[in-house]
């Protein structure tokens, strides 16, 4: 099993979970996060002073799925979550070595 991890923009994150139901992925995590990658922050203006912000909003979104499915649900994710401008996210893939429902006690891809 695969976790795949997400971080995109707010706006996109429709598309995303459209697209990821669509797809039938049946669950997912999201997560407000704050971060900076190459962008690094950006300057903003509030009430005529200028400042800056070093950590920029984002989204984080988790999904797991078996691994055969790895491969197309980030490709779902990469092209759903796209908008060709700077900042528009990354996606990590971990492995999982064991998930377990809690209501029920089903272990490994059952529990999915």
């Amino acid at each position: 099993m695969k976790m795949i991890t997400a971080i995109i923009k707010h706006f996109k994150l429709d598309d995303v979970r459209k697209a990821l139901t669509d797809a039938g992925v049946q669950g997912m995590t999201v997560i407000e996060v704050k971060g900076f990658g190459r962008q690094k922050g950006h300057m903003e203006v509030y009430r005529g002073v200028e400042y800056e912000v070093k950590f920029l909003p984002k989204i984080k979104i988790e999904v797991v799925v078996p691994d055969e499915r790895a491969g197309e649900v980030v490709n779902i994710i990469a092209e759903s979550a796209k908008t060709g401008e700077i900042g528009d996210g990354k996606i990590f893939v971990y492995n999982l070595q064991e998930v377990v429902r809690i209501r029920t006690g089903e272990k490994g891809e059952a529990a999915i």
